[in-house]
């Protein structure tokens, strides 16, 4: 039986997704976000498929039930939050970039472990850690940061 705390959270945050994503494509530079927000969610439906089909964590409760991943998190809240992250470090240097990392990954991975502890949204099985998370998260935005560098700098020199 699905309970309806956990549905209930999830349509909060279909809601606040939809919301952020049009506040946020609104400033300029908007293709940077567009692409940021396209990216992300490709980096993440990648691995959030590969992590849940060689069974490190699953999603008992989603809002699309035909899909393995949590279609919420991979297409819009962890896009989201990457924009937002590369809204705040578009001019900072590398020490700058990495502490803001850390103040975007550990409230995203400590949230991710509450839901895990209190709700049945996401399930670690195997040997995933909200430490393993932590870590992905971070990755995941740097990655996506140091590609929309690259992308910045080829638009520069055309």
């Amino acid at each position: 039986m699905v309970n309806k705390f956990e549905i209930r959270i999830l349509r909060i945050l279909f809601i606040f997704g939809i919301g952020a994503l049009l506040n946020l494509i609104r400033k300029p530079p908007m293709k940077d976000w567009i692409i940021i927000f396209l990216l992300k969610s490709y980096i993440a439906s990648i691995l959030d498929n590969l992590l849940v089909k060689k069974g490190y964590f699953k999603y008992p409760v989603n809002l699309f039930k035909t899909f393995d991943i949590s279609v919420l998190f991979s297409y819009l809240i962890f896009p989201i939050s990457c924009i937002y992250f590369n809204q705040v470090t578009k001019n900072s240097t590398n020490k700058g970039i990495l502490l803001k990392c850390l103040l975007f990954s550990l409230p995203s991975a400590v949230a991710e472990h509450w839901l895990e502890k209190n709700t049945k949204l996401i399930k670690y099985k195997k040997s995933w850690t909200s430490v393993h998370s932590f870590f992905s998260i971070a990755s995941t935005f740097l990655l996506s940061r140091f590609l929309i560098a690259l992308i910045r700098k080829a638009t520069q020199k055309q």
